[in-house]
């Protein structure tokens, strides 16, 4: 689950990160009195969305004045901001960030992801950062540091030490650095977030140390812990379809075809929809009802299909590992039984008791187009989407 930046600095704020003094609003008016509010010379209007690359695609405007401010919100609002990570159709602006403008001495880089290669969290810092971060890593990746943190025993002193000091800094400024960083790190680790990230942290004039910008990632399956997290959600950019799956604990994203797609597992669901492209067809949704799906769930997916008024075609593709192959056709007997398909149906069974889930189909009186495996359930979906036998 992502959040916005001003929800991400209140948090890490908690944590003894230091960030700029700012106000979020909603309207024009509401811009103008967060800049009367912060009592400063100069601000910049920062676009709240889920993505990063908001000063290059103008989604970032400063001003100095509350004219000014309402002026760049009035633009903002309301436009889909289109940034290198959201892709062609941009993200919906909704709010705006009024943030007090500071005098920059320097730019760094701050960040903790899980390292999925060394299997834990890793602490990445830069002495160089802003906008360019990406850029740096490409052309010159030694001069951003890794730190791992054990996993066992959680973020320690001497790990947000050796970040401070790969910054590059040293006296009250390292002091500083390392009492952020120890903060960034302790939001990680409490909160299950999967990525924490602060770009670019400065040094002002002053002397300093700011988070200008946070970004922060949670892990889903940990949101049960964190009711106050969770509350955060912003269910705004999302269809029904997928508030609905994820009320249900299924994982569902349209994607715009007409072959509908239920599969247990992240992996072999994105294998699906690339055999059935590889077929010459479009599927219409990636939906993971997971290892331990029930008949309840299999029924709410077969639902979110039929809802999507742009499905010709439902490719079921189940490989029964902990889940048995004969609990899940029972699953989609009754499914196919309440929901009443209009479209047809390709189911393909593999694993643990298959004969006993075929079987179970075939004496349904469920009508369906049997596959022998991924390839031919691919296949037979696409021909069937196109109303051809697909023999």
């Amino acid at each position: 689950m992502r959040i916005y930046e001003h929800q991400a600095q209140e948090l890490l704020a908690r944590y003894g990160v230091p960030v700029a003094q700012a106000a979020v609003a909603s309207t024009p008016e509401e811009a103008a009195e967060a800049f009367a509010g912060l009592e400063v010379s100069r601000a910049v209007v920062k676009a709240q969305v889920h993505a990063g690359g908001r000063g290059k695609a103008g989604g970032i405007v400063p001003v100095e004045n509350a004219e000014e401010a309402a002026a760049a919100a009035e633009r903002l609002l309301g436009e889909s901001l289109v940034t290198a990570q959201t892709g062609s159709g941009g993200e919906l602006v909704r709010a705006v960030l009024v943030q007090a403008a500071v005098e920059i001495k320097r730019e760094f880089y701050a960040g903790i992801v899980i390292d999925r290669r060394a299997g834990r969290p890793t602490m990445i810092v830069s002495a160089e950062g802003g906008v360019e971060i990406e850029e740096i890593a490409r052309r010159a990746p030694e001069k951003i540091a890794h730190i791992p943190i054990d996993p066992l025993v959680g973020p320690q002193p001497f790990e947000a030490r050796k970040a401070a000091h790969a910054l590059g800094l040293v006296g009250p400024e390292a002091h500083a650095a390392y009492r952020t960083l120890e903060g960034l790190a302790s939001a990680f680790y409490e909160l299950d977030a999967s990525l924490t990230e602060i770009n670019p942290l400065v040094l002002t004039e002053g002397g300093d140390l700011l988070a200008l910008d946070a970004k922060m990632v949670f892990d889903d399956n940990a949101l049960a812990r964190h009711p106050e997290i969770a509350a955060l959600r912003d269910t705004s950019d999302q269809t029904e379809e997928e508030i609905r799956a994820a009320e249900h604990g299924l994982s569902y994203v349209a994607v715009g075809g007409n072959i509908g797609c239920m599969v247990n597992g992240a992996g072999l669901a994105m294998a699906t929809m690339d055999l059935i492209r590889l077929h010459g067809g479009e599927p219409a949704n990636f939906l993971d009802v997971g290892g331990g799906a029930s008949p309840e769930q299999v029924t709410v997916g077969f639902r979110l299909l039929e809802f999507n008024r742009l499905v010709e075609t439902i490719l079921v593709n189940i490989f029964g590992g902990i889940m048995r192959c004969d609990v899940i056709a029972q699953g989609v007997i009754e499914a196919a039984r309440q929901v009443r398909l209009r479209v047809p149906l390709v189911v393909r069974l593999e694993g643990t008791n298959v004969e006993q889930g075929r079987r179970l189909l075939r004496e349904s009186g469920l009508r369906f187009v049997e596959a022998v495996d991924m390839d031919d359930a691919a296949a037979k979906a696409v021909a069937a989407a196109q109303g051809t036998s697909g023999d």
